[in-house]
């Protein structure tokens, strides 16, 4: 299965989330953690009161995404939102449903995510969300990880707070690395 640029680099940045559900989960529980090269110790989070519920929407944003939901991630987006990843720049909720959105939520399915950090604030209405992660996944049959970042600026309306623009950006992980 050919993997789009996309989805590598959204696999390699979503690094946000308690959204995968096997985030957080014990050894026993978790079926990726025999796999795991770093504990699975808590994020360091720093989420301003303000931020709170924007932040609650890039976490929906992301599991709807890994879910496969597609119309419920889509929901979350601004008609007009701009999406950088590795280089590609989508400049439309249009544009990223009808195109990389699908490969990515495809490529999601067997990922595991582990959120090391993240960080929001808020100011009126527009907020930001930064996040950075280690995504495991299994690729030509080895166990891969990748460092993951994560900017989501968001923006209040009337229909609550919708994201306006995502940067993903990540890299290959060394062995012996642990951020």
């Amino acid at each position: 299965m050919k993997i789009s640029t996309a989805a590598a680099a959204l696999v390699v940045s979503l690094g946000l989330s308690a959204t995968i559900p096997a985030f957080g989960q014990s050894a026993a529980a978790n079926p990726h953690a025999g796999h795991m090269m770093m504990p699975a110790d808590k994020p360091v989070l720093d989420i301003a009161p303000a931020a709170a519920d924007a932040t609650k929407v890039v976490e929906s944003f992301l599991a709807a995404l890994s879910a496969g939901n597609l119309p419920a991630a889509e929901a979350l987006l601004d008609a007009n939102v701009t999406i950088l990843e590795n280089g590609d720049a989508e400049r439309s909720r249009a544009e990223y449903m009808g195109g990389h959105a699908k490969g990515d939520a495809a490529f999601l399915k067997n990922v595991h995510q582990q959120l090391k950090r993240r960080t929001a604030q808020a100011d009126g209405n527009t907020a930001w969300v930064l996040s950075e992660s280690v995504m495991h996944l299994t690729k030509d049959g080895k166990m891969t990880m990748l460092l993951n970042t994560e900017t989501m600026l968001l923006r209040k309306s009337s229909q609550g707070w919708r994201i306006v623009h995502i940067h993903w950006s990540s890299r290959a992980m060394k062995p012996a690395q642990s951020n």
